[in-house]
């Protein structure tokens, strides 16, 4: 009697941490190429096919008739076709975490960044200009930052800024209360003290909810000091809008990992605007632990799955995050 193999297809960049530990039970079908995930996908029931052209992964996702988890080490899969998935019942389990880390360090380095002027200075470094004074004198602590998201990275960027003595405000569905040290506001209550702050950082999942969450008064009514930090997506902020502000100095800068489109165009006014400071989405980049995370929890959730236990962390297509 032949018993039927779980069938994986699964992008051949993570072979090497994931082979030697895989059950042997299971039929196994790497890929290397887009053609070859076409091909491997067919009576897949379990999918790991990250790729750097996300229309590619889509095309993938298509093909995969029989899939029932799909697994990613992409935090946001806003561009996956969120009807495909409900309609077909899989379960998702997403990259939510992997890179808190490295992301919440990195929202504290642009903040800093900005505060002592620290790009001039690099600058003043590459002409070999001894500066005598710096460019750059606010202090992080005693400032106050808005921290709008409290997921994975949100919760990790709390405590790095509280270690600065930034009080911290956390904007949650839930509101009210505290978290810790941090004021809790609830999604209601953040737009009218938006002018409180010297930092509005954005850690929001991308949904139609957030969709152009800051806008042109959103952006007006915040301090002309105030510094926009987003490491969330670029459609959360209505970027035409932003650029005015910036152009106008309306605020004084904005910390951006994230923009619309990505790549930015070479000639795309957010480039010549020296309040810009633009880090082409590599914050999530910034460590050599994401695969070995990634293996990690891929091989406990497939261990869950053959036992019929819950996966984590799971991605919700109707939420959108």
């Amino acid at each position: 009697m032949t018993t039927h193999k779980t069938i994986l297809a699964i992008s051949g960049l993570i072979r090497p941490l994931l082979e030697p530990r895989l059950p042997g039970d299971i039929d196994v079908r790497w890929f290397m190429t887009h053609d070859e995930a076409i091909e491997a996908v067919k009576g897949a029931e379990i999918g790991w096919f990250d790729m750097n052209d996300t229309d590619a992964m889509v095309a993938t996702l298509r093909e995969a008739k029989d899939l029932k988890w799909l697994n990613s080490i992409y935090a946001g899969l806003d561009f996956l076709p969120m009807d495909l998935l409900i309609e077909r019942g899989i379960t998702v389990t997403n990259g939510a975490g992997i890179n808190a880390v490295a992301i919440a360090e990195y929202v504290v380095m642009g903040m800093l960044n900005i505060a002592k002027g620290y790009r001039e200075v690099v600058r003043a470094q590459d002409r070999h200009e001894w500066l005598t004074d710096s460019p750059g004198k606010r202090e992080l602590a005693g400032s106050s930052a808005l921290l709008l998201g409290y997921g994975a990275i949100g919760k990790r960027i709390q405590p790095r800024l509280e270690a600065f003595d930034v009080e911290v405000s956390v904007v949650r569905r839930s509101g009210g209360g505290a978290m810790g040290k941090a004021a809790v506001l609830g999604p209601d209550e953040w737009r009218a003290r938006l002018g409180e702050f010297d930092w509005v950082i954005l850690a929001v999942p991308a949904t139609p909810e957030t969709e152009g969450m800051i806008g042109a008064d959103e952006l007006a009514a915040m301090k002309r000091e105030a510094v926009l930090v987003n490491i969330a997506r670029g459609s959360v902020v209505d970027q035409p809008a932003l650029i005015e502000a910036l152009e106008a100095k309306a605020i004084h800068a904005a910390f951006l990992d994230v923009t619309t489109p990505e790549p930015l165009p070479e000639q795309h006014p957010l480039w010549k605007l020296d309040n810009a400071h633009i880090t082409m989405h590599v914050s999530g980049r910034s460590q050599d632990k994401m695969f070995i995370r990634s293996a990690d929890r891929f091989l406990e959730n497939l261990a869950n799955y053959r036992a019929g236990k819950p996966l984590s962390p799971i991605f919700d297509p109707r939420r959108g995050y």
